[in-house]
């Protein structure tokens, strides 16, 4: 997996990977980690698709990372 590119962020670590045909953007949070994969084939330019990660994109990241931490609260609770 080769590091592409690392996208500045005030709470994440945002990175996009190339990994068999794919790009992998995976944005970070402490110990949790999101990971959308794209086929190279449709994303034309890296610095376009930079500005598709929007405010409202990085929020919904929030709550997934918020429901990922209580799925792992409630599991080490068993």
């Amino acid at each position: 997996m080769r590091l592409v590119k690392e996208i500045p962020h005030n709470h994440y670590l945002v990175q996009i990977h190339e990994y068999n045909g794919k790009y992998l953007l995976k944005i970070t949070l402490d110990q949790f980690e999101q990971i959308f994969k794209i086929p190279v084939a449709e994303m034309e330019d890296l610095n376009g698709f930079e500005s598709k990660l929007t405010d409202a994109f990085f929020s919904s990241c929030l709550k997934r990372f918020f429901s990922m931490r209580e799925d792992l609260v409630e599991l080490m609770k068993k």
